[in-house]
């Protein structure tokens, strides 16, 4: 079997996230700069957004104005044009620091947070899935999950699957055209949910620790595994098909599939995600490897 080819698309990040193709080009937060980029395909960086308050999650409403979520104030931004305002404030919605999100073709967006004091060593607790309507509208649409984070919604609009990163799983609940959330159900599970009343005691029962993930035209989920340093197509009901593992020992913490044909998965690498050993360094890097199923659904 042929070695797998890796190719360095940026270097000199903190900590990438949130990877998106739109438009001809990369897109990714990076918590730390506290920038948000656009990466041409070949290399090259154009800094578009900072966020004093830490980045995360990206997406388009129909207008083309960008959404950014801004983590540590609750709040999601637009920029439209230019000029940057807040879209909404979700902090009565939030445990811990808003985090990652997915847009669908109505501008909707769907958003989750961390449900504690990841940082400063809080105990875990579950959170929710907030949706955000295109007047700025917040409404709470599923609760009780185990740090929901990476999402994507199916070609149809009709499914949104979003990950889990300390459940072991994915969920997967029906969009109503009203935007409202229901049939609730395992998408894909990897092991038994973990149980515990710290990270330390939940580290151990984690077999898998779904991350940014990006869907592809087969229904298979690639998915950043938090914890693992590897990234994995995974089937409907939790199969995993094939597994890429991160040059250099490198944590890997999210993927995207785009390039022109939609086969070039994107991977957001660096030796750790902690703010403390992050922030000061800049050893974050996007690299990117060719897959044979091609990119469907949102992001």
């Amino acid at each position: 079997m042929a070695e797998r080819e890796f190719r360095t698309v940026l270097e000199g990040g903190s900590y990438f996230e949130g990877p998106r193709w739109h438009d001809g080009a990369w897109w990714a937060s990076d918590f730390y700069r506290h920038t948000v980029s656009r990466v041409e395909p070949g290399g090259g960086e154009t800094v578009v957004l900072e966020v004093e308050n830490q980045p995360s999650g990206l997406g388009w409403l129909p207008d083309g104005s960008l959404l950014v979520v801004s983590m540590k104030d609750h709040r999601l931004l637009r920029v439209t044009d230019g000029e940057v305002t807040t879209h909404a404030d979700l902090s009565e919605h939030c445990g811990g620091h808003l985090n990652d999100m997915v847009v669908d073709a109505a501008g909707r967006a769907f958003v989750g947070d961390f449900g504690f004091d990841l940082m400063g060593g809080g105990a875990p607790a579950p959170a929710s899935v907030k949706r955000v309507d295109p007047d700025g509208t917040v409404t709470v649409t599923a609760e009780g999950l185990r740090f929901p984070n990476g999402s994507v919604i199916t070609p149809d609009g009709g499914t949104l699957i979003v990950g889990e990163t300390w459940g072991n799983r994915f969920t997967a609940f029906d969009i109503a055209t009203d935007g409202s959330l229901g049939n609730r159900r395992v998408w894909g599970a990897f092991g038994e949910e973990p149980v515990g009343d710290s990270i330390e005691q939940l580290l151990g029962q984690v077999v898998v620790a779904p991350d940014g993930c990006t869907l592809d035209a087969e229904g298979h989920i690639w998915v950043a595994d938090g914890f693992g340093s590897r990234v994995l197509r995974v089937a409907p009901g939790g199969g995993i098909v094939e597994e890429i593992t991160a040059p250099e020992d490198m944590g890997v913490f999210a993927c995207a599939l785009g390039g022109d044909d939609g086969r070039t998965l994107l991977m957001c690498c660096a030796p750790d995600f902690y703010e403390h050993t992050r922030a000061p360094v800049r050893e974050a890097v996007l690299v990117s490897t060719d897959v044979a199923v091609p990119h469907a659904g949102r992001p």
